[in-house]
């Protein structure tokens, strides 16, 4: 009986550490490849307007050895930076190191950075200096709340996929076209802060490193996402009234090796529209004080407690079993 009970503890303890180093390397880049080509690295040498650059800025954007700063902490600033080459990836990730910081006091700055993947490149506009109907993915870094109603804390971390038909509303801070969001104090921090985003087969996973503890955080995890290949990726930023020093140091994209079945290999990625599968509208986060959506498919942190429960399930009836069984054992030697 002990040598049984001690074999179901080494198999738990074995499918519990295995569950967790998958958990664990779901953003950390090692099984991953970095694309240079769709990369911004110091000391930025490929940032600029020649034929040969795979970067290019607009605005107000300062290119230095040590950052790229999208807007300086002075009023009415609006800068990006943009890859020029089409990204042709079906899985991949992206992560982004940046610095929000400014004099200006709490609740007194603004107003953040967008991280884009999208049809449409160096298209100025009123959405974080970039295009209000773009086609494709946003990542907001919203460090301003302009709804005064809101019951949000701020900074906050939201993403919009768009086919160019849904307009990102200011006055609600994109509420009613958002996919999800989390809070996040990433401003005048004196270490580094980062930003994930991946999409794999239909799932975009948003990620933050913030509090300078090298481990990821989930932001947002939904399911039902169809971005197509081709488009570009690129970061803008805006001041307004109020300001801040919106800084990018890093952005490096991962290919992410996936295996596809021959339907999905067969498709011609670069025809897909940029889509939700949701149960419930966008329009439904107005009234939804988490901004997020009840009716998602499960998260991976969803699915471990699931198995878990299912495990623990499975040794408890097989621990019983054996005791049952033990029992009856001792009790049919009684009567030889």
């Amino acid at each position: 009986m002990d040598g049984f009970t001690a074999a179901l503890r080494s198999a738990l303890v074995f499918f519990l550490v295995n569950l967790f180093v998958v958990r664990g390397d779901i953003t950390d880049g090692n099984a991953e490849h970095l694309k240079r080509e769709h990369s911004l690295i110091k000391p930025y040498q490929g940032v600029g307007s020649s034929p040969s650059s795979q970067w290019d800025f607009s605005g107000s954007t300062l290119v230095t050895s040590s950052y790229v700063r999208l807007t300086p902490d002075e009023r009415s600033k609006q800068g990006s930076v943009w890859n020029t080459v089409p990204c042709h990836l079906k899985d991949w990730e992206m992560h982004v190191q940046f610095k929000i910081h400014g004099s200006g006091k709490k609740n007194l700055h603004g107003d953040g950075i967008a991280v884009w993947y999208t049809k449409d490149r160096l298209h100025p506009g009123p959405v974080f200096s970039n295009n209000a109907h773009f086609h494709g993915l946003a990542v907001f870094i919203d460090t301003y709340s302009n709804d005064d109603a809101t019951d949000r804390s701020f900074p906050y971390i939201s993403a919009m996929v768009n086919n160019g038909t849904v307009t990102y509303d200011h006055g609600k801070d994109g509420r009613s076209s958002e996919l999800g969001g989390c809070s996040a104090e990433i401003r005048n921090r004196e270490h580094d802060t980062y930003l994930a985003i991946r999409y794999s087969k239909g799932r975009l996973t948003i990620m933050v490193d913030v509090e300078d503890k090298n481990e990821w955080k989930e932001c947002i995890d939904i399911g039902g996402v169809r971005l197509p290949t081709g488009y570009f990726f690129g970061a803008s930023a805006v001041t307004g009234d109020l300001s801040d020093n919106h800084d990018i140091i890093s952005m490096k994209l991962y290919q992410l090796m996936v295996e596809h079945t021959a339907e999905e290999e067969n498709l011609d990625w670069t025809k897909i529209e940029p889509s939700v599968s949701l149960l419930k509208s966008p329009k439904d986060n107005i009234d939804d004080p988490t901004g997020n959506f009840r009716g998602t498919p499960l998260t991976g942190w969803k699915i471990f407690l699931l198995l878990l429960c299912a495990l623990l399930g499975i040794v408890v009836c097989a621990v019983v079993g054996a005791v049952v069984f033990q029992k009856r054992q001792e009790r049919n030697k009684r009567f030889y």
